[in-house]
């Protein structure tokens, strides 16, 4: 003879495991020590620390609640990470790409820095020696008390920032630093596969960028002829007479100068001048802007430009006599108040 269970029961049993299994999950709640991140990008490097920040309350921090001699997770709760999407060089030590596990070792006078890459266990408690990509040492700093542990970026320039730890009365900090031309030179290279490697201009701004930087000259003159192949302009025979002028033909540069200003547009005249008001080259600015005067003397532009040459250089009086005829020659009402408020300044630095 059979036996069923009957509904009332089967569903007080499934509700009995419901109950049991729930009962043993945690709810989230906050942490004493809460999350954090910093990024700092230098070029276009992203570095990304991730963290949990410790507070002192009171304890003996190191040597005590952090022993000497020994790794520490350098933060609390999970590992603490550092992510790199280029390659860079840490205290000078290459280290590729990638996200580290971020380990110290203190001591009273010299600290390691260990990156791991191991870099989802919890804390240092699974640590493995074997799973190190990189160690560097470095000094602590005295500072000012911090009471909750933080991560930050120091003196960032074009090619390094300084990666430092706070926590108590100490700093530590690593320095990193970052081939950045030729990251930003093969990240082009890699677009240049793509739909950017249809038009000119993809191809002059990677040959334009290693004009200005003087790197990587002789690829750059190949990106520039295959720009000019795309679409002969002033912008990329400028570029190339650059480039030329870097190998020394400057017999080459002064001809393709030449020809790049014959069939040079009121824009492109326009933001040669900018160029070189941005160099701080006053006197050549004033120059090109002067051509497009000549060549265009019914544009208001071109009169509001050589205003602002005037007034870079100092030149307050001339600066006045072509913002006032740029401002006598516009027609919109944006512009007229931005030179009225430009010619107000002149006159009150008189």
């Amino acid at each position: 003879m059979r036996k069923y269970i009957s509904l009332p029961f089967l569903f007080l049993l499934i509700i009995s495991f419901c109950l049991t299994a729930y009962a043993q999950q945690n709810l989230t709640s906050p942490r004493p020590s809460q999350a954090a991140s910093v990024t700092q990008r230098i070029g276009l490097t992203d570095i990304t620390i991730k963290y949990h920040r410790p507070g002192v309350n009171n304890r003996e921090i190191w040597g005590k609640l952090v022993p000497y001699n020994q790794v520490w997770r350098a933060g609390a709760n999970e590992n603490t990470t550092i992510t790199f999407t280029d390659p860079v060089k840490l205290e000078g030590k290459d280290l590729p790409a990638g996200t580290y596990g971020l380990h110290m070792i203190p001591t009273e006078n010299e600290w390691t820095i260990i990156f791991s890459k191991n870099n989802w266990s919890w804390g240092s408690f699974f640590y493995d020696e074997k799973e190190d990509a990189l160690r560097v040492t470095v000094k602590p700093e005295p500072v000012e008390n911090e009471e909750w542990l933080s991560y930050s970026f120091a003196d960032p320039s074009k090619n390094s920032v300084k990666a430092i730890m706070k926590w108590e009365k100490l700093a530590i900090g690593f320095n990193i630093g970052l081939d950045v031309n030729k990251i930003v030179v093969d990240n082009y290279k890699k677009q240049l596969k793509s739909i950017p490697g249809f038009s000119w201009q993809g191809w002059n701004q990677a040959a334009n960028y290693a004009m200005q930087n003087d790197v990587y000259i002789d690829e750059a003159i190949e990106w520039s002829d295959r720009s000019i192949q795309l679409n002969r302009n002033f912008t990329n025979l400028w570029t190339k007479a650059g480039l030329m002028e870097k190998k020394g033909f400057k017999d080459i540069s002064e001809k393709l100068r030449t020809e790049a200003m014959m069939i040079a547009t009121e824009a492109d005249i326009n933001n040669l001048g900018y160029q070189y008001l941005f160099a701080k080259d006053y006197d050549k600015a004033i120059e090109t802007f002067k051509k497009n005067v000549n060549d265009y003397p019914e544009s208001w532009n071109v009169y509001d430009s050589l205003g602002e040459g005037y007034a870079a250089k100092g030149e307050k009086k001339l600066a006045k006599e072509y913002y006032t005829k740029a401002f006598e020659m516009v027609r919109d009402e944006t512009n007229k108040t931005r030179i009225t408020n430009i010619l107000k300044g002149l006159e009150s630095e008189e």
